[in-house]
Formats: C-alpha cells, structure tokens, sequence
C-alpha cells in the first residue's frame, strides 16, 4: 500500500516580520560607564591629586591652600565677602560684562561675516584688517583702548567684544562660503530670490559653524576678563583674583579661578544644547 512522503520543509500560512529577537546580553556585561561617569572620574581624581599633594606636605598653603580651606573661604565670601562685595555681587558684575560683550559680538560678527562670506569684495577688503588684530593679545592694545576710551564699563566691555568678535566672524565667514554650491544652485533653479537663498539655504548651512564660533569666542572672553577687570574695576572675578594675588591670599585666588571655570563650563553646556536643538542635522553624513 503506497504512503504519502513527508514534506521535507514546513511552510506556516502566515509570514510574521515582527520584532527581531532580543541579543542576549552577556553575563557580566549589564552596565557600561557613560561619558559623564569618565568625566565624574577624572574630576574626582583631580581633587584626590589636590587634596593628596597638600596634605602630604610637598607644597606649603600659601602656594596650594588645600581643598578644604578654599571651601571654607567659599563660605566666608558668601557672607562677608572680599574688597567690599560679596562673591555673588563680583560673578554678577563679571557675567553682566561678558553678556553685554557677548551679544554685541554676535550682533556685528554674525551679519559682518555673512557679508564677508557672500561678497568676495568685503572680504578681500576686511580680511587683512581681521588678521592683523585677531592674533594680537588683549594685554597689547589694553593701553590704547583706556588712552581711547577712560577706565570705564566701557574700556572693559569693548575689551572682552574684541576677543570674542574676531571667532564669531571668523566661523561665520567659514559657515556661509562652505554652504554647498550645488543647494544654493537647486534653490535659484527654482526661483529662489536672494533673501530667499540667505534665509532658507545659506543661514541653516552655516549655523553650525555660527555656534561653534560663539562657543569658542566665549571662551576667549572668559580669558581677557581679568586683564579687563584690570582697568580700575571696583567688582568682578578678575578684579577679585587680582587684589588677592597682591596680597598673596591664594585660597581667593583658586577660588575666583573655580568659579569663573564653573560659569563658563555652564555656559558651554547651554550652547551645546542650543547647537544640539537648532542643529540637529550637524554631523550626519546626509
């Protein structure tokens, strides 16, 4: 009596594309340190060396007060505070300079390197003038600046613009002449008109750049405050950490630079969110 072969290959009615299976993750392998752990590390490992190297002697407090002391002082300055003002009044005063300086850099750099970066004319034109004061450090034109301007807010706020405009226009020159030539074509071919081109291809192209420059130029800001607040300045960080430098009391002193680089780190941070949020195509290959 003949029987029926079996069938060698069993074909379910339905095909089912779902969700792959899980990988498996191997044992032991359930946590991976993240970029803010490495970075907690290497923080924590800074103030062990700190805290190591004063308390074994090697180097005297008046050179390198220990951790604790400066934290002390922290709390001194708090309420009582140093040259007439408390630590909150001189961060406010340093930060309403580097504001003020900040937005009138992103104020003329950002349209100046537009122009710079669309018109090939301006920038033959500015370029040897941007070059020949962006290398210069503050300290070198500060005489002439007081001669020109008097010891005012004025002297120190014009200080810290200079340092910053020079990166903003510098990035943003870069940002618009390396917008691709073949969108800015597509978006003509198409009856795009200038404004047109400027706002819808040009400016998102070269925002990444424009942040990027803002970044770094805070930063040079944040380095031509003291030499700023050197202009017979009553408040500020800078101001702070040069009258205790005269006098020797080196705990103000690390503690002024611990502040400013908290303030500026905070503001680093914000400006990568903001990067982050209005860029959220920069570094993608597409």
């Amino acid at each position: 009596m003949p029987t029926t072969p079996p069938a060698l290959i069993a074909v379910p009615d339905t095909l089912d594309f779902g969700t792959p299976p899980a990988t498996p993750v191997p044992a032991g392998r359930h946590w991976q340190p993240q970029a803010a752990h490495w970075a907690a590390l290497s923080i924590a490992s800074l103030l062990l060396l700190w805290w190591a190297l004063t308390a074994s002697g090697l180097i005297a407090p008046l050179f390198l007060p220990p951790p604790q002391a400066v934290l002390a002082k922290f709390d001194e300055l708090l309420l009582n505070g140093y040259m007439d003002a408390t630590l909150p009044q001189h961060l406010l005063a340093s930060l309403q300079r580097m504001l003020l300086a900040l937005l009138a850099a992103v104020v003329v750099g950002i349209p100046l390197g537009i122009v710079i970066g669309v018109f090939p004319l301006a920038r033959h034109l500015l370029d040897p003038v941007i070059e020949f004061y962006r290398p210069l450090p503050p300290l070198a034109y500060l005489p002439l600046i007081v001669i020109w301007f008097g010891i005012g807010e004025l002297s120190k706020v014009l200080l810290i613009f200079l340092a910053i405009l020079a990166p903003v226009l510098i990035a943003t020159a870069h940002g618009v002449t390396s917008v691709s030539q073949l969108r800015q074509q597509a978006a003509l071919s198409l009856g795009a008109s200038r404004w047109q081109l400027l706002r819808h291809v040009i400016l998102p192209g070269a925002l990444p750049e424009i942040i990027t420059g803002v970044r770094i130029g805070l930063g040079a800001g944040w380095s031509t405050l003291v030499a700023a607040e050197l202009i017979a300045a009553t408040r500020g960080l800078g101001f702070m950490i040069q009258s205790a430098a005269q006098f020797l009391v080196t705990d103000v002193v690390v503690l002024g630079i611990i502040v400013i680089a908290l303030v500026a780190f905070a503001l680093e941070l914000g400006l990568r969110r903001l990067q982050q949020r209005l860029t959220p195509w920069h570094g993608q290959n597409h």
